[in-house]
């Protein structure tokens, strides 16, 4: 039977393959530690340069380690930084000799970097550690190394790599390395992990069992989705084959607004499923912090992450984020304008899609607004869209009491398409409890009855 069909067996042979190239890669890097020590004890080696030392070459290997090593070309600094980082999370008492103590200072080596982590008892690499490992005295490599870490680099344009921030005027290279969270995953399991909610990434995955062809909209509202699709699909085309990345700014940033239960967080859910995207929906109440410089650091969380990820970052009631910056009175007026313009730049940086949803266009600050591609109204349903959504909505297994008239209810109540769907439920319970798969009008009405309730109208 075809290996697809078994994801569990899958998973091992990718966890097999990977563990075969990364131990190749451990013997290569257990060749450059001995040759650094050996060096650094000025005692006789095979060789004085420890990039004499080749890694291994993977032709033919079909494991997620090799594969990222090709995908991004990394050259041989790239690839022991990447494998020291990696080295504490699968191999920690490789690194135990850096824990030698100076017997003058009864201090580690202030040579070897490294530090020790909150639960972590053996040795964590820092950017000084890498640096006396391959460069030792060589002021030049020492450089290189460091400029490894710059922006415009492979570690930090696909976030790969860092080093951990340190405070003013601390040596930079006295950071810990720190693999991305996806990309540990990717080395360790051999393949990459859909980041699961917490406080570190506040978003959750949409998704939904609907397709595109149950979405209720207007044709204009389909014709303006177009383009946004059209240029999910056809990015790297415009922006790298056709020369746009020199006048267009990267990414795609589209609002969606409207009232409640209009469809803005399904149209976002489907639009990533039908172009194969992964959608993450923004938990706002986990994002705003009442702390100063809080929420830009959460926030900063969820686009380094999704960075060249392809995913679908989508900021439901955006007002809370980017809503209408007001007159500098205080201290926290002006905090408040900063983050929206920190918000205001980072979103226009990011390259993928962004989607904000709001209620209200009017909500969002107009500076803001500008740079969007496309503003999309979602309105309540007409008539004939309503009498779509009750239609659909029913189950197949259900029947209709002869007098109820789904159009003319249609044609009387002005619902949402969420309202409808909480009336059809409601109705569907009450004939369950009566142990039935017919529904009643009484019903239907109550239900209605009910949701205009919640909105403080009448029948």
């Amino acid at each position: 039977m075809d290996e697809r069909n078994h994801p569990n067996r899958m998973v091992k042979r990718n966890i097999q393959h990977n563990a075969r190239d990364i131990g190749a890669e451990l013997d290569w890097f257990r060749q450059i530690l001995k040759v650094r020590s050996k060096l650094n004890a000025r005692e006789e080696t095979e060789t004085d340069d420890v990039y004499t030392i080749k890694p291994p070459v993977f032709n033919g290997s079909r494991s997620a380690y090799s594969k990222f090593i090709k995908e991004y070309k990394l050259d041989f600094e790239e690839r022991f930084l990447v494998i020291l980082a990696l080295v504490p999370h699968i191999k920690p008492e490789l690194l135990d000799l850096f824990l030698a103590k100076n017997r003058t200072t009864e201090q580690i080596y202030t040579e070897f970097g490294g530090k020790k982590g909150k639960h972590h008892h053996g040795f964590l690499p820092t950017g000084e550690t890498a640096a006396f490992i391959l460069a030792g005295s060589d002021l030049e490599r020492r450089f290189s190394i460091q400029n490894t870490f710059d922006a415009d680099r492979t570690f930090s344009k696909f976030d790969i790599l860092s080093l951990e921030e340190m405070e003013n005027g601390e040596p930079p290279l006295s950071g810990a390395l720190q693999l991305s969270r996806q990309v540990l995953d990717l080395l360790i399991l051999g393949e990459h992990r859909k980041p699961q909610f917490s406080t570190e990434f506040p978003a959750r995955l949409l998704t939904t069992k609907m397709d595109w062809n149950d979405l209720v909209l207007s044709d204009s509202i389909l014709g303006q989705l177009t383009e946004t699709e059209t240029w999910i699909l056809h990015r790297d085309t415009l922006m790298k084959k056709w020369g746009m990345e020199r006048i267009l700014k990267p990414g795609y940033k589209t609002l969606f607004h409207g009232p409640p239960g209009t469809g803005k967080t399904l149209t976002a859910t489907l639009l990533g499923k039908k172009t194969g995207r992964d959608v993450y929906r923004i938990d706002l109440s986990q994002t705003v912090s009442k702390y100063i410089g809080e929420t830009e650091k959460n926030l900063s969380r969820i686009f380094d992450r999704a960075e060249n990820r392809d995913w679908i970052l989508f900021f439901d009631e955006a007002d809370a984020l980017f809503g209408n910056r007001t007159a500098t009175k205080d201290a926290h007026d002006r905090f408040a304008n900063q983050q929206v313009s920190y918000l205001l730049q980072r979103i226009e940086d990011h390259n993928g899609l962004v989607i904000l949803a709001s209620n209200l266009k009017n909500n969002i600050d107009s500076a803001f607004l500008r740079r969007l591609q496309t503003l999309i109204h979602f309105p309540m349903p007409g008539s004939r869209e309503r009498l779509m959504l009750w239609q659909n909505g029913f189950s197949d297994s259900v029947e209709l009491e002869s007098k109820i008239d789904l159009e003319a209810i249609a044609k009387e109540y002005e619902l949402s398409g969420g309202t409808i769907i909480n009336i059809i439920q409601h109705s569907s319970l009450k004939a369950l409890g009566r142990k039935s798969n017919r529904i009643k009008q009484a019903d239907l009405l109550e239900g209605i009855k009910r949701e205009l309730h919640k909105n403080r109208r009448t029948l």
